[in-house]
């Protein structure tokens, strides 16, 4: 089947490991897929031009789309929403020569606010068109929307006329359905790892950390954004003061964002640096090899209907996490068996149970090769498609 994947978002992050492993999915099974995404934008050209660390031809237009997506972090929320809006236009004809030029038999969107135009070119066509939901009108964002009601307008009508709608939770789907009451019919299907990527055989565990100069140490880690909403700020903020109760434990922190100079003055406040290591922003590339290292990971906070990416990437590398029980999480972890579950929002909880899990190194390793074994036969980015391709049925 010819299918093209279209979507609006930078391709970089979670959501550029996301597109990466659906359409690599796809194409083992035998489809011939397509990415169309925001100019300049595509994740597979991105990982590309990263691992091989070469810079890409510049394009004026391309150029000049990235700055104008620059210029709207920091544009008036009406202002970035009004240009959402807009970029259907833009999509219309981008769209429609790809679809006629290579006879497109099914879409595949990951569903962006404001952005109808894949689902109505599909209906007049007569294409599936499937969505992919992470985002919502009805939902907490780190950006708050100005014209919600207009978004959910688009919204409810966007959902009742595609084909089939991918949700990451049952909580996303709930809320979703009990809102706009008739949906399109669909699934739930949170995220997964590539084992080709997170593959803990691939690392010498042993030697990392003798690189990193924590021979001998429990590492527990935590890789992605140095943001509030993950909660790493207040985790550090918490643990400083007590890590001292085990000299083994050392938190290595990759990553980089707003947090990161309020968590180096903690560390050194408490004068322990000799325990909690920061690596800064690492290549993407690398991310596996600092998992390799790790004992077991820590997510401090989540939201009430979000898949965390990093989650399925650490139990693959035969790494339990330290997280929080939101619904979403528990529909993929099993407490003490591939992860350890602390009440959501109890940062007592969290610390107390980062240093109880410290301290037992065989359960560490038990947790973890349950972790991998989970990933193995349930989370893989074939099981995604597959799940996927069933609401065509």
């Amino acid at each position: 089947m010819k299918i093209l994947y279209h979507h609006r978002t930078r391709g970089t992050g979670a959501e550029g490991a996301h597109i990466r492993g659906i359409v690599s999915a796809l194409r083992e099974m035998g489809h011939d897929v397509q990415i169309l995404s925001f100019p300049g934008s595509d994740p597979e050209k991105t990982l590309m031009s990263t691992q091989n660390k070469k810079p890409e031809k510049k394009n004026i237009v391309i150029g000049t789309i990235k700055k104008i997506s620059v210029l709207t972090k920091y544009a008036p929320e009406f202002v970035f929403e009004f240009l959402e809006l807009c970029y259907n236009g833009m999509a219309f004809f981008r769209l429609t020569k790809v679809i006629k030029e290579n006879s497109i038999e099914l879409i595949y969107e990951r569903y962006s606010l404001f952005m109808f135009i894949g689902v109505l070119l599909a209906n007049k066509q007569g294409i599936p068109v499937i969505l992919e939901v992470n985002d919502s009108a009805l939902v907490q964002r780190v950006r708050p929307l100005m014209f919600k009601g207009i978004a959910k307008k688009f919204e409810k009508w966007i959902f009742s006329k595609c084909t089939g709608i991918v949700f990451i939770s049952s909580h996303f789907q709930d809320v979703v359905q009990l809102e706009y009451k008739t949906i399109a019919k669909s699934v739930i299907s949170p995220n997964s790892a590539d084992l080709s990527i997170f593959d803990p055989k691939k690392y010498n565990k042993k030697a990392i950390k003798e690189g990193l100069n924590l021979a001998n140490k429990v590492i527990c880690g935590y890789v992605g954004a140095f943001n509030p909403w993950h909660g790493i700020d207040w985790f550090v903020e918490n643990i400083a003061p007590r890590i001292k109760e085990n000299p083994s434990l050392v938190l290595l922190l990759v990553g980089d964002g707003i947090c990161y100079e309020f968590i180096k003055e903690v560390i050194k406040k408490e004068h322990v640096e000799d325990q909690i290591v920061l690596t800064g922003k690492v290549a993407h590339g690398d991310v596996a090899k600092y998992l390799a290292a790790m004992d077991f990971g820590i997510l401090p906070d989540s939201n009430t209907y979000g898949s965390p990416m990093k989650l399925f990437e650490f139990m693959a590398m035969n790494c339990g996490m330290v997280i929080p029980d939101f619904s979403p999480i528990q529909e993929v972890v099993s407490d003490e068996k591939t992860s350890w579950l602390f009440s959501k929002n109890d940062k007592e909880a969290c610390i107390d149970l980062v240093m109880e899990v410290s301290k037992n190194p065989n359960n560490q390793i038990r947790v973890g090769k349950n972790a991998r074994a989970y990933i193995e036969n349930e989370r893989q980015w074939r099981h995604n498609a597959e799940l996927m391709l069933t609401l065509l049925e």
